[in-house]
């Protein structure tokens, strides 16, 4: 997800951003959800903030950004805690976790060991996940490599592919360029500073078209701010126009055919950041893939069509093992 999202000020006091015009009324970012109860584990030498709620089987949310915390899954999956056990958490430098003195501390492959940090300082023997836009590429990421540890995967506004996530650099690009020229104009002046997308001078210039996140600008918004140093630290230093770093070189839909549990691949119709196209692609190579697409919903179907996805979510949970499947609505 672009960072220019995780502005939450500004969306307080400018709703347009987020789609309508000026004199629409503006979205409020929502009051801060109550969260349940909460405890920090220890994992490869740091505090990482955990939450649970619910009972049964449990299943570990894998946030996105990469710098997002937890805290925008509440309260759109309390639904779900009738159903599962809903395990929160901040990964490291996010949230109420500790953060590293090194931005250079920050990789993709420590988000997928401090999963398993999680999962076994926790006491679990074997999770459901569920990851949400990059968040996807953890849970994906996992699931490969300790497959003996996970019971099935649900992703939603996936990437999962380096490439595809520099495609979408290049749709975002594309958009700015046709529908902001001045904002892209002031952007290529600064690149041709030499300044890129991780210095102050080029975040103040970039910005995104409105209403890119959503397909219906919602009354109220989560609070969505981030870690940049993150952010940049996983992706690279030139993250808004080419991605960089350890997820750069990962392409784990080729690799889906090799996955031996269940997985659920959720898309938004209006999804400019994971166009629909990637889900469907992917439905083709593994047969325990199930794609369902919801129909009024951009890159946040929990938000968008909350009870829906949790319908969908609840089912998945439910059904027996390596044979759960939900019908696929291309």
């Amino acid at each position: 997800m672009r960072q220019r999202l995780y502005l939450t000020t500004l969306i307080a006091m400018a709703g347009w951003m987020l789609g309508g015009p000026p004199h629409a009324r503006p979205a409020q970012v929502s009051p801060a959800p109550q969260h349940p109860a909460g405890r920090y584990v220890l994992v490869n030498g740091a505090k990482l903030w955990t939450e649970s709620e619910g009972r049964g089987a449990p299943m570990i949310l894998v946030a996105g950004g990469p710098g997002l915390p937890h805290d925008y899954f509440h309260p759109y999956f309390s639904g779900l805690a009738s159903r599962c056990r809903l395990i929160y958490y901040d990964a490291f430098g996010r949230g109420k976790s500790d953060h590293a003195a090194n931005p250079a501390q920050y990789t993709f492959r420590r988000d997928v060991e401090d999963l398993d940090g999680v999962r076994k300082a926790l006491g679990l023997e074997r999770v459901s996940l569920f990851g949400h836009s990059y968040g996807s590429l953890v849970a994906l990421a996992y699931a490969f490599d300790h497959p003996e540890a996970v019971d099935r995967v649900a992703i939603a506004n996936g990437m999962f592919s380096g490439k595809m996530w520099q495609d979408s650099d290049d749709i975002v690009n594309r958009a700015i360029r046709e529908q902001l020229p001045a904002v892209w104009r002031q952007v290529q002046s600064v690149r041709a500073q030499g300044k890129k997308s991780n210095t102050e001078v080029h975040q103040q210039a970039y910005r995104l078209p409105p209403g890119y996140y959503w397909h219906r600008r919602p009354a109220q918004v989560p609070n969505l701010e981030y870690n940049e140093d993150v952010y940049y630290g996983i992706l690279g230093e030139d993250a808004d126009f080419v991605i960089g770093g350890q997820v750069a070189s990962l392409d784990y839909g080729r690799r889906l055919k090799e996955l031996r549990v269940p997985l659920l691949i959720l898309a938004g119709r209006y999804d400019n950041i994971c166009p629909v196209s990637y889900a469907l692609a992917l439905s083709k190579v593994t047969p325990l893939a199930s794609v369902v697409v919801l129909e009024q919903s951009g890159h946040f179907v929990f938000i968008e069509e909350r009870e829906k996805t949790m319908a969908l979510l609840g089912d998945f949970m439910a059904q027996d093992g390596r044979a759960a499947k939900v019908a696929q609505r291309p």
